[in-house]
């Protein structure tokens, strides 16, 4: 066979290098580049939201901030503060009776016996986490969720970065005295695969996938740099390969030498894009001295587009092939290929089941219900469709009981 081949879709585990990535995180922020911002500090652009508005808002000069957090997260640092995003003077009420919702969200599920959540990048149960923040806001005091979410700034940095159409998510994190850091990450999606997953997703994907989320957060303390505000390393975002580089020891260590982190006040918020290394931080307030617990409303908005154009119900489907998914299982050895499906290590028939599996059931495991399906003990995320499908052809299920623990799994991932 003659000809050039082309260049791999796919990123090596060698293709990041850390001397590459300390030239990119070595980069400067220019002021001049964001003439709207109040300043920059340690690289971060600062806006100053009242003051803005004490000016006047017109549509032009809420296009032009658009156009600075666009760029901002796109090649710019990759994150940005809004200083009074929730100014206190307009919404210290929403806030203070928010934080009382959650408080009691947080006691009811705490007195719940089976409460034994999963966290990621984070040992479980250090801290104070409500999943899906955002329903059981609205389902506690909707009055308080009317008020918080009609917030037009939230609107602005959502659209900013994508569009007009998009899903919001939240999950309340209260870090107490003593609670740990977080590992430097990059988040959902990819940020959310195991390494053996992630670097089965093609080097444009690996890109894709940080324009189809926003990640905010909005301060419900005060946080003083000693609570442990979440960490950032500016720039690290536009390094193409960070998903498998994240996960390497040496650029976590680079991490830790660099981070920056910024106080925040109460009703201030932050926007930053998913493939910034970050990390929160270590809570280090001493409890007996006034320390409180650093209490944020994490912010993870949709893309539109992360979407198919119909809907498959997978159970079904996997009800009326098993029986005969398990007989061809069974002629193929009772092996089933592995997730790369090698032809050198598996036969056909292997690789065709494992091809079946991939078609007829969800490989991904969001979203869900975080609740009820935490990530697993050493893993970030909860089983999928098709693990579950694996589990059972390896376990000899019949086909009740595949399709029970399938529906039982979408009766699980409810809100």
């Amino acid at each position: 066979m003659n000809g050039h081949r082309v260049p791999s879709r796919l990123y090596s585990t060698s293709t990041p290098q850390l001397s590459e990535f300390k030239d990119i995180c070595s980069q400067t922020t220019d002021p001049a580049t964001y003439p709207l911002a109040n300043e920059v500090k340690s690289n971060i652009p600062i806006y100053d939201l009242a003051a803005l508005e004490s000016t006047g808002l017109t549509s032009d000069l809420i296009n032009r901030l658009q156009d600075e957090w666009h760029h901002i997260l796109h090649t710019g640092p990759g994150v940005y503060v809004l200083r009074s995003m929730y100014a206190p003077a307009k919404y210290e009420t929403t806030l203070n009776t928010t934080n009382t919702a959650f408080n009691e969200i947080i006691a009811r599920e705490a007195a719940q016996s089976d409460n034994k959540k999963g966290d990621h990048f984070a040992v479980g149960g250090t801290n104070d986490r409500i999943w899906n923040s955002f329903s059981k806001h609205a389902l506690q005091d909707p009055s308080s969720f009317i008020d918080y979410y009609s917030n037009p700034w939230l609107a602005a940095a959502c659209e900013s970065w994508l569009g007009p159409a998009y899903r919001v998510t939240a999950q309340v994190n209260a870090v107490h005295p003593g609670g740990a850091a977080q590992e430097a990450h990059r988040d959902y999606h990819l940020g959310f695969q195991e390494e053996v997953a992630c670097k089965r997703y093609p080097a444009t994907t690996q890109l894709t996938s940080q324009f189809l989320t926003l990640q905010g957060a909005v301060a419900h303390t005060d946080m003083p740099v000693v609570s442990g505000p979440t960490r950032f390393l500016p720039f690290s975002q536009t390094y193409k390969p960070g998903y498998l580089a994240w996960r390497k020891a040496e650029f976590r260590d680079f991490f830790q030498e660099r981070y920056v982190a910024l106080p925040l006040s109460f009703g201030d918020g932050l926007f930053f894009n998913p493939a910034l290394f970050h990390a929160a931080g270590a809570n280090l307030m001493d409890p007996e001295d006034g320390g409180f617990r650093r209490v944020a409303n994490l912010l993870q908005i949709s893309s539109a587009f992360g979407k198919p154009m119909e809907t498959v119900d997978s159970v079904p489907l996997v009800d009326a092939t098993w029986d005969l998914l398990v007989e061809r299982f069974r002629a193929a050895g009772g092996v089933l290929a592995g997730q790369e499906l090698d032809p050198e290590t598996h036969s056909l028939k292997q690789r065709e089941i494992r091809a079946f599996v991939q078609a007829v059931a969800e490989g991904y495991p969001f979203p869900t219900n975080l609740d009820r399906r935490p990530p697993g003990v050493s893993g970030m995320a909860p089983e999928s469709e098709q693990d579950i499908v694996v589990q059972g052809l390896q376990g000899g299920w019949d086909r009740k009981q595949v399709v029970a623990a399938l529906e039982k799994m979408h009766v699980d991932s409810r809100a």
